[in-house]
């Protein structure tokens, strides 16, 4: 079991993919993450792709490892529970993390008069607090524009700016954590979605690009912007990446198809040095003309046998259900990935987190928890509740347990 975070408690109030990302990732490295939902689940809780059962694979795979309790969020009753486990007691508790609007009993000016050392990370769509989504954020990106070959805008299915905002967030809540250990003093992190796309954007230099050469990056394909590299269909109907970025990776790839002599003819024919990126770059069609015939007479077996002989940088294009059947990356042959026996779901490989430490100190995968089926037990323990106390609850549908 992971003792990386033990002892520090986070509550979770949040719905889709980047605060909950945030909460399990700190959960897989030991943290106690207690997840609060309103009874029957939040917005997200029925989210596809679904289970033969009906029980959301999204969902569970997004909360692995968390604890659940199930609140009437709705009544007074029940916001004064959420908040007494929000600012509950331990120098090590008294965190939430929330993408959902926090207003009234949830904001942090209310909560933190019930803790002055209350962290509270809080998402938003705009740094205004205007809403946005991936999706919303992403096609104002310039990236869609810069994807595919034509000037029509193509949007990618990965919600990448999710999936960054929710390791911004654990990084933020961490800083944050720290930093109160040295002051003692609460404090609220807020952190835009579009400006986690922003960031990016100028973080790899297209913002400067603009400013200082004119320029607006546009649709390339596959080809691998200033640097060489592209798709190649293989014999058997496959595709495959081929990259190189430094010079001996280039030096690989005429190695492994034969090509050497005729690849060196390329820049001198056209001008250009072949022992740089943008002479590569500025050459990639003649290069690509060669690659796509040698790669077309074998197979991807083949292909990739030969590639990886000789060190060049080089993936197949994998469907998911190939990903799934033919990588053994994706398999427990992987340290990160184990098979868990998940409520509503069945026997599923999962992955744990992808950070390795030196001792060896990795938490397995745990599965996520049915809706609600730690409520008695959280209320036992951080709280202190009897049975009777919680029985009354039950009752009065202040609380629910699974199901």
């Amino acid at each position: 079991m992971s003792t990386i975070l033990k002892g520090l408690r986070v509550t979770e109030v949040s719905a889709f993919i980047a605060a909950p990302l945030g909460g399990m990732t700190l959960a897989q490295l030991g943290a106690e993450v207690i997840r609060i939902d309103p009874i029957g689940g939040n917005i997200d809780y029925r989210r596809m792709p679904l289970s033969p059962t009906g029980a959301s694979l999204y969902w569970t795979s997004l909360n692995k490892g968390k604890r659940s309790v199930t609140l009437a969020l709705n009544t007074p009753e029940g916001q004064e529970i959420a908040r007494a486990l929000i600012t509950g007691p331990g120098e090590e508790a008294g965190i939430l993390l929330t993408n959902l609007p926090a207003s009234g009993w949830m904001s942090h000016a209310a909560l933190s008069r019930h803790r002055a050392d209350l962290i509270m990370l809080r998402l938003t769509g705009n740094h205004d607090g205007s809403g946005a989504v991936d999706y919303t954020v992403n096609c104002a990106s310039g990236f869609p524009t810069a994807t595919g070959r034509d000037e029509a805008p193509v949007n990618h299915v990965l919600p990448a700016w999710d999936v960054a905002a929710g390791l911004y967030l654990t990084t933020g809540l961490l800083a944050a954590e720290r930093q109160r250990r040295r002051d003692g003093q609460g404090r609220e992190v807020t952190l835009a979605l579009s400006d986690v796309m922003l960031a990016t954007v100028g973080n790899l230099g297209y913002i400067a690009d603009v400013q200082v050469n004119r320029n607006v990056r546009p649709p390339l394909g596959n080809d691998l912007y200033g640097a060489l590299g592209r798709d190649f269909a293989t014999s058997d109907g496959r595709r495959l990446m081929i990259v190189a970025i430094s010079n001996r990776q280039w030096r690989a790839i005429g190695k492994a198809t034969g090509l050497t002599e005729r690849l060196a003819m390329i820049g001198p024919m056209m001008g250009v040095d072949l022992d740089t990126e943008v002479g590569r770059f500025d050459a990639r069609g003649a290069i690509f003309a060669l690659l796509e015939m040698w790669v077309g007479r074998h197979t991807l077996a083949e292909a990739g046998a030969l590639l990886s002989a000789a060190g060049v940088l080089w993936g197949p294009y994998q469907d998911f259900g190939q990903l799934v059947a033919e990588d053994p990356r994706c398999s427990t042959k992987n340290p990160i990935f184990g098979m868990i026996d998940q409520s509503g779901v069945g026997r599923v490989l999962a992955a744990g987190s992808p950070l390795g430490f030196t001792d060896g100190d990795r938490l397995p995968p745990v599965p996520a928890p049915a809706m609600g089926q730690d409520t008695d037990a959280v209320l036992a323990e951080v709280l202190g509740m009897s049975s009777a106390q919680i029985g009354r609850l039950h009752d009065s549908g202040t609380i629910a347990g699974p199901g």
